[in-house]
């Protein structure tokens, strides 16, 4: 990891852990590496990068929909998008799922 970025990156892991967005395990089934994407105002976004582990997963046979398709069957004459805090972060995972998102750190 970039030196640069590593007091950083340990204080948003911080964060995440503090709000339990995320938690600490001693061993996992998969590991995948994290790439830390620097923003335009000078902070950094953590990501994980989950391409190798979305090479094994056996696809879903019924995926979903384009969101303007499904717009189109439920919007009336208005609608809009709000964007919540730490949205991404809101959406559960399955418990059997979970040990395939574990990420390495330093």
């Amino acid at each position: 990891m970039n030196p640069n970025y590593m007091a950083r990156v340990k204080e948003e892991i911080g964060k995440l852990l503090k709000v339990g967005f995320i938690r600490s395990v001693k061993q996992a089934t998969w590991l995948s590496l994290i790439v830390v994407v620097p923003k335009k105002n000078g902070k950094i976004r953590v990501c994980v990068d989950y391409r190798k582990l979305n090479a094994v997963t056996i696809t879903d046979a019924f995926p979903l929909p384009f969101i303007d398709s499904i717009l189109d069957v439920v919007a009336g004459d208005m609608y809009s998008f709000l964007d919540g805090l730490s949205g991404y972060n809101q959406v559960c995972l399955h418990r059997d799922d979970q040990e395939n998102t574990a990420f390495l750190t330093d």
